[in-house]
This record gives structure tokens, sequence and C-alpha cells, in this order.
């Protein structure tokens, strides 16, 4: 059932599965839904909404929900979770939203490159609150407990505090929302799942992969926060999209020759921020980080281009060539000439015949 008047959009959500809850969803809003290989979008371009929401369904307990939408009348969208209540992962990549659960007069905000955890209890509803003419996309994993648990290989029993209670919970007796740091590696995970040109089933794979891949970055901001262990909470929000703002400029401009004095100086932190802050965001010193694009940068060349070695290994900013050869090796495993030598042997089929 939905309302809808000239300034609001309202629509009461009460699918047994991510299906029927986005086809409630096109019933409010209207547009079209189209499938392919198992992957569905609902295209919208009306008075409403204009955007698209995809979602996909794996077999192991989790669901894929993006959603890119610029809604132009506020909606408000509530759920039911008697029938379809699963955790939900939550990554807003642009713009805002906001959420309450029906027993609490709060509203919290989703703000951009957030992580948060959301779950309702057994009968009760979510309330999302959707603004005007804002750019919103959201990156969203739904988790159905029990599916999940049975169907996949995990390490639930691993996690800390309440969100080893969240998903143990079989009858969802409890409602839980953490609402967690800005986390850039998040961004650049969720940006390689949209930058997937393939079609197929090749698509599908390549996407549940990297789903598996962005759970588990979530699991593992949480779990940072809970034992307060490299805590983007260290560094001020600005700071943080200052650090992520330079590592962008770095992996655009490998070759250039960078030093932390001077990115010091260039951003205005010190260096025990900006190495505290790479390592918060992508995992690695500032060096490390410098050294893995390049490598990265390397692997596309060699790859796509016909350029000798000692063209790659300057357009990447390395002066030795044995030191080249050196990283490398140790970071794939082989030289970066037989690589390449690789790369150009033929590609061989064995058909069996029996």
């Amino acid at each position: 059932m939905h309302v809808e008047t000239s300034n609001i959009l309202e629509c009461n959500i009460t699918g047994r599965d991510l299906k029927e809850s986005v086809e409630q969803i096109r019933d409010t809003i209207g547009g079209k839904i189209e499938e392919r290989w198992g992957e569905y979008v609902l295209t919208v371009n009306n008075s409403n909404a204009t955007g698209e929401i995809r979602f996909i369904t794996f077999d192991w307990g989790v669901n894929l929900l993006q959603l890119e939408m610029v809604f132009h009348k506020e909606c408000i969208i509530s759920v039911d979770a008697s029938k379809f209540n699963p955790i939900q992962f939550i990554y807003c990549l642009k713009g805002y939203c906001r959420h309450s659960f029906d027993y609490q007069k709060r509203i919290n905000t989703i703000e951009q490159h957030q992580s948060v955890i959301i779950t309702s209890r057994y009968g009760g509803y979510n309330y999302a609150y959707f603004p005007k003419d804002e750019k919103l996309v959201l990156n969203v994993i739904k988790v159905v407990r029990e599916k999940y648990l049975k169907k996949r290989l995990n390490n639930v029993f691993q996690l800390k505090n309440q969100l080893f209670q969240v998903f143990t919970d079989k009858k969802q007796e409890k409602a839980y929302a953490h609402f967690g740091a800005l986390n850039f590696k998040l961004l650049n995970k969720i940006e390689t799942l949209q930058k997937i040109k393939k079609k197929g089933i090749t698509r599908i794979l390549l996407i549940e992969g990297i789903v598996y891949q962005i759970l588990s970055m979530h699991i593992q901001e949480y779990e940072y926060l809970m034992i307060e262990k490299n805590s983007p909470k260290v560094l001020l929000e600005g700071e943080l999209k200052l650090i992520n703002d330079l590592a962008e400029r770095i992996a655009n401009s490998v070759s250039h020759e960078y030093s932390l004095e001077n990115l010091s100086k260039e951003t205005g932190l010190s260096k025990a921020k900006l190495q505290e802050g790479f390592k918060v965001l992508f995992g690695r010193t500032v060096t490390e980080y410098i050294r893995h694009v390049r490598l990265e940068t390397a692997i596309d060349l060699i790859s796509k281009n016909d350029m000798n070695m000692s063209e790659v290994m300057y357009a990447i900013g390395f002066s030795s060539r044995s030191y080249f050869s050196k990283i490398f090796k140790e970071k794939y495993g082989i030289a970066p000439n037989d690589f390449k030598n690789r790369l150009k042997l033929p590609v061989k089929e064995i058909i069996d015949a029996s």
C-alpha cells in the first residue's frame, strides 16, 4: 500500500524477499523492472524520481541492492519486518538519507562515506527517509541470517560483542543499529563493483566475489571500532577526506616523485597523521601505498600496451630496473619480463572427446 500527495511519497513494504520489496517500491514511484542473468534493474524516469535500483539475490543468504536515485518528492518508506528482516550493511557513496525504528522518536542520519549496520526486531518497522532533489547513491548488502549461517563458510563465531548476537539472534527479538565512522576503503571497493563491464555469468560471478569482500570490510570496520584499534576517530573527518583525495591524486599520477616530507607540507598534515590516515584508509603506510599503486599500474601497462620494460618502468616513476624487477617479483611471484612473455602465449583449449 502507498500514499502519494503532491509533495510526498509514502510506501509501506511488506514483501517476503528483496524482489517483492522492490516491486512494491516500483508500485509507488513507478518505473519498469527488467531482469538479466539474475540481476534485476528498476529504472525510473518520471515526476516522482529519476535513477535506478539494481539488485541480486545470491543462494548463500545474501542480497545486494544498489540505489542511484534522485527523488523529486520527499519519500518515506516503511518496512514491515514480519516477513523479511535481514541484517543490512549500508554504505552511502553520495548524498545522505535518514533512518528510524518504530519504537523510537530519534531519526538518525546516514552520512556520505559512512558504514552502517541495521536490523529490526521481528514484527517491527524500519523507516527510511529520502530527501527531495538530492542525488543519493547507496550500496546495501542484506544478510538473511538463517540461510547465511547454513549455506556459507563464515567466521560468525569469531565476531565481537553485539554483532555476534545480531547474527545468532534466530528469533530476531532485538533491533540493532550501528552508525560507524567514515570508511574510504569501502568506497574504493564499491566503486570497483560499479565499474564491472562484463556481461552474463562472468559479471554475476565478479559481483558475487566483490560483495563478499565488501561484507567482510563492513565487519572489520565494526570490529576495529569495538576494540578501538586503527579507529578512524583518531583523525577528523576533513583530514580523512584530504588524505583520500591525496591518495587518488597519487594513483592518477604514479610517475611523480613523492616524499613523505613534501606530502606533509602540501597537505598541512603531520607525517604521523599522514601515516595513520593511510593505514586507516588503505591498510598501508604512505610508501607502501605509493609502491602498490605503481605496481598495479605496471600490470595494466604491460597487459594493455606494447611498451618495453624500460618504458613501463619510467612511466610508473622507477629509475632502477633491478629494483623494479625485485619488488614486482616480491608482489606477484613472477619477474615482469616473464609476466609479459606469458601474456603472449597462445590460448589452448582441451576438449574431452570421450
